[in-house]
């Protein structure tokens, strides 16, 4: 290899990268519109715009979304298929770890969706952090093992101040069997 084919090489890599940009931030411009569509009741429309956010540049967050998308439709094993996507881009990534645990509950799989709200609570990129203990929480009440979902519950707290929904849960938690 000569001196100008490195220079090519350089240029050619600088477009492709600008590419990829570009590429990725429409990316994000699609998947926050599908993230609105969906936050408005518009399935249908966000399935098709997390579509088109894949199409234009594969995302942990692309795929995440439409796996949502996928839950409100009602199709959890095809939610459960984008969020392993997901994680393929970009292992990371929390919310998809947290959303299978969420759609495994939803199937009634509680021991199964422990393991996948656990890696969340481990993911370096994920907001909000609480998610994953709040759902843990409701496991473990479910499973019947209180001082687990406690320490789950306050653990959240600590995380969110005021959460709401940790602390109507303690609330309603009977002590009497701690």
């Amino acid at each position: 290899m000569n001196a100008g084919d490195s220079d090519a090489e350089f240029s050619s890599l600088s477009r492709d990268s600008e590419e990829d940009f570009q590429a990725k931030a429409h990316a994000r411009v699609l998947y926050e519109l599908g993230v609105e569509q969906l936050a408005g009741g518009q399935v249908q429309a966000a399935l098709q715009t997390f579509d088109e956010s894949i199409g234009s540049f594969p995302t942990a967050e692309g795929y995440t979304y439409r796996g949502w998308a996928w839950s409100y439709a009602g199709d959890l094993k095809k939610a459960i298929g984008d969020c392993m996507r997901a994680i393929r881009i970009d292992k990371c990534f929390g919310n998809p770890y947290n959303d299978i645990g969420v759609y495994l509950m939803q199937m009634g799989r509680l021991d199964e969706a422990i393991a996948w709200l656990q890696k969340a609570k481990k993911a370096e990129r994920y907001e909000p952090k609480h998610f994953p203990y709040l759902n843990l929480g409701q496991i473990y009440l479910l499973k019947g093992e209180q001082a687990r979902a406690l320490d789950e519950f306050v653990r959240a707290l600590e995380l969110d101040p005021g959460n709401k929904i940790a602390e109507k849960a303690i609330a309603e938690m009977d002590m009497t069997d701690f």
